[in-house]
């Protein structure tokens, strides 16, 4: 098994500026001793292909709601891999939890973003069948796994990222 890339937390500093944005009501101690929590993802089983990205925050979304969660992690990969973002099975599979991007991909330069790659996730409560999901602080909610990809031989990208959504595109 190739061991291409690691996980770090964001400075307490990126990820107070996170929080305040998702959770405005949420207090600096609150903050504080979110991040003192946080834990870096891993996999369950030496079978899993995903990592297990868990919640700072305690998550109760009714049918429809939708919510941004700072995870408070940024992922260093090797530069011929990205990072892809799926919810976890049980979840989708529970309650039609989705990835409001279908699938988050992390590319290898975030890491060096001005905001430190910090790794945010908006999930929506999909259900068709009236289903409130309810995710307690320090739970997975969603999965990581790490893909190789290749380019096209005529390539000739030389952009620099800053930035994290849309970014590239600018």
């Amino acid at each position: 098994m190739k061991r291409i890339a690691k996980f770090h937390t964001v400075s307490e500093g990126q990820f107070t500026e996170g929080m305040k944005d998702c959770f405005p009501a949420m207090t600096d101690d609150e903050i504080r001793q979110c991040y003192a929590s946080l834990k870096l993802p891993k996999r369950a089983t030496s079978g899993s292909a995903g990592y297990d990205f868990y919640t700072p925050v305690d998550i109760v979304l009714k049918p429809g709601e939708t919510i941004k969660i700072p995870t408070g992690i940024r992922a260093w990969m090797e530069d011929e891999y990205v990072l892809k973002l799926y919810p976890r099975s049980g979840l989708g599979f529970k309650y039609r939890l989705q990835l409001n991007n279908s699938v988050g991909i992390i590319d290898s330069d975030y890491f060096h973003s001005d905001n430190e790659g910090h790794i945010f996730c908006k999930i929506t409560n999909d259900s068709n069948e009236g289903k409130t999901v309810e995710i307690p602080a320090g739970t997975g909610f969603v999965q990581g796994i790490f893909i190789e990809y290749g380019i096209t031989i005529d390539d000739d990208a030389d952009g620099v990222r800053n930035g994290g959504f849309g970014s590239t595109t600018k």
